[in-house]
């Protein structure tokens, strides 16, 4: 003989032995209803011959058996008997062997053939994807462990997001978030590990957790859904009116469901990448005409290089000028030698510094930045050096210096230019020695650290004019790497400002704006004196616009283009709209006054604007054959 009862769209199945069981809105009954109309203690639950006999308590509301108010009935299968809200039916218990027999007969198995199907039903869904994925995964768990509900939630921008809320019916639930134990999944998902829990409102471990006596939660399983460095969300299963419905077994179970979870959240994520990648080809060259610069050719040799280079993801470029960097990368990140990193102010030093470290031996150890230009020479010594307590008025307990704190990783600072002659010498030393004493200490400490240092200024310079040692300079500039300035690659530009407009409107939680062709040929036509920290400002002010399409128009006054005093202004007439053409125009002009600021010398223009002098005579050359051509087809019409 069982018991089946439903309240509140909840349905469980409960098997009578010779015992009773206790019904009430209180906890500690066998059946817990959570319903105004239900007291505390309601009534107890006897088995009979032919079916169970129902006594109750004293309760406000009494029994309902058949439709007639009662205190004491004897219900029969077939019988209706309700309290409150909640609808109990007798059924006879088919058995063991009964049981089993009949499951034959309709195919279904054994306990283990079910919870198998389940699996491969769910994992068969993962591969197959089309977007119900994740609930035929719900529907099964929510089989295989034999819960009432399941929520799943997934990790968004603005933390846990509802992504499947289902019954043991599979249907939906409405409005998830006021149903699930919100709480206690963020602690899950900050630990990373699951929860199971007989009985949820009895359980000292939940007694924090108010939305769990709020919902009136019994039986409880919630798993992390495990990533490659943290959760990607969580799974709760659970169940409001039977107690002790999981075990051990089904939390396993329960785990293997969360990582089936994570691979079709995994195999969305690279769908949505994808698919965003193939919009954002259509919509440069459908929508406005802008597929990219015009190619640049490149040897066999270089080509090859391209295929087996490491793919810096936070360094962007695809010029001459980058290739040159990123093949002086490659050879500086396979060694653990000091490294100048030096250009113009918003080159991306930095960048260039983590990407040193990150691909470097050391990538498991720290990187430690500092700005020497940022600090006077007191707060620097203090920062880079460390101090002990009592050193001077404020020092109230030790602390450790960047040098310290970077050992065995990388140390990198940026402006080390501005580092006085005073600060020089005892960074010197350190370098020198290995090792460093803290501010008001007599204490040495060893410190082992790869030094990646960076400046605007010319040190070269500054060691020939007294205001940089020479022997620092030598100790750092080991190894150098030239940043180029953006008016170096102009081809880069369009790249450039696509990546950092995406960067700006996923910060703000805008829509990417699109740059017209006008706009785009303004932008690969200045000078960009502030670079590319210059360029992400413009496109953060674009995003801030809010406009669809960017237009020349919309730019800053500050965006013009960089031509010689003496040279025409650009016609926006002769201009077709494709981008190619711009670039192309552009790259014409700044040879010209590359040339004429060199007075004609090709090997010095070629080095200015970061090509080979070949690749410069190259250009020449195509362009006296395009200017040939041009005077070939206008002579007939002349005559």
């Amino acid at each position: 003989m069982k018991l089946v009862i439903e309240h509140d769209g909840a349905r469980t199945a409960l098997g009578l032995g010779s015992g009773s069981l206790s019904v009430g809105r209180a906890l500690d009954n066998d059946v817990h209803l959570p319903d105004s109309r239900v007291s505390r203690h309601h009534c107890r639950i006897d088995r009979a011959e032919g079916g169970v006999r129902v006594t109750d308590l004293g309760s406000a509301n009494g029994l309902v058996v058949n439709g007639v108010r009662t205190r004491e009935a004897f219900v029969a299968p077939g019988d209706e008997l309700w309290i409150g809200s909640a609808r109990i039916v007798v059924e006879e218990d088919l058995g063991v062997a009964e049981d089993e027999a009949l499951r034959t007969q309709v195919g279904d198995g054994d306990a283990a053939a079910l919870l198998a199907r389940a699996l491969s039903e769910a994992a068969r869904a993962v591969v197959q994807g089309g977007g119900s994925e994740l609930v035929a995964i719900v529907d099964r768990a929510l089989t295989a462990v034999g819960g009432e509900r399941a929520f799943l939630y997934g990790l968004g921008a603005s933390g846990l997001e509802p992504l499947v809320a289902r019954r043991f019916d599979q249907t939906d639930l409405v409005a998830p978030h006021e149903r699930a134990a919100l709480a206690l999944l963020q602690r899950v998902l900050d630990s990373g590990r699951a929860v199971l829990s007989l009985d949820a409102a009895r359980d000292e471990r939940l007694a924090a957790s108010s939305s769990v006596l709020e919902l009136g939660l019994r039986s409880l399983l919630v798993v992390p859904l495990p990533g490659v460095r943290a959760p990607l969300g969580v799974l709760q299963i659970d169940h409001r009116l039977q107690a002790g419905a999981f075990d051990a077994a089904d939390l396993e179970l329960a785990t293997a469901f969360a990582a089936l979870t994570s691979t079709a959240l995994a195999r969305r994520g690279d769908r949505a990448r994808l698919e965003a990648e193939r919009s954002r080809v259509d919509e440069l060259s459908a929508r406005l005409e802008v597929v990219g610069a015009a190619p640049v050719p490149v040897s066999a040799s270089a080509s090859a290089r391209d295929a087996t280079r490491r793919v810096y993801p936070t360094i962007i470029g695809r010029s001459a000028a980058m290739r040159a960097v990123f093949d002086r990368l490659d050879r500086i990140v396979e060694c653990d030698l000091p490294v100048f990193v030096h250009g113009e102010s918003g080159t991306g030093k930095e960048l260039a510094a983590r990407a040193i470290h990150a691909f470097g031996a050391r990538a498991k150890g720290p990187f430690v930045s500092e700005n020497c230009a940022a600090l006077p020479d007191t707060l620097l010594e203090s920062e880079l050096f460390g101090h002990a307590r009592g050193a001077f008025t404020g020092a109230d307990r030790a602390k450790k210096g960047l040098l310290e704190q970077a050992h065995g990783g990388t140390l990198f600072l940026d402006e080390i230019g501005d580092m006085s002659p005073e600060m020089q010498k005892k960074l010197l030393r350190v370098l020198q020695e290995g090792e460093l004493r803290p501010v008001g200490s007599s204490q040495r400490i060893q410190v082992d650290v790869r030094l990646v240092s960076a400046s605007h200024r010319d040190l070269e310079r500054m060691v020939g004019e007294g205001t940089f040692r020479e022997d620092l300079y030598y100790r750092i500039n080991v190894l150098d790497l030239r940043l180029p300035s953006l008016r170096e690659r102009p081809e880069d530009v369009p790249l450039l400002a696509r990546a950092l407009l995406e960067r700006a409107a996923a910060e703000m939680q805008r829509r990417v704006p699109a740059l017209s062709a006008g706009a785009l040929e303004r932008l690969c036509a200045h000078a960009w004196p502030g670079n590319v920290r210059e360029l992400e400002n413009e496109m953060r002010r674009m995003v801030v616009l809010g406009k669809d399409v960017v237009a020349a128009d919309d730019l800053s006054r500050s965006i013009v283009p960089a031509v010689a005093v003496n040279a025409p202004a650009p016609s926006p007439e002769g201009f077709r709209g494709d981008l190619p053409t711009a670039v192309a125009r552009f790259e014409r002009r700044a040879i010209e006054a590359a040339l004429q600021r060199h007075d004609g010398n090709k090997s010095r223009a070629a080095a200015e604007l970061g090509l080979s002098r070949f690749a410069l005579q190259r250009k020449l050359d195509k362009y006296a054959e395009d200017d040939a051509e041009g005077v070939a087809g206008a002579a007939p019409g002349a005559e």
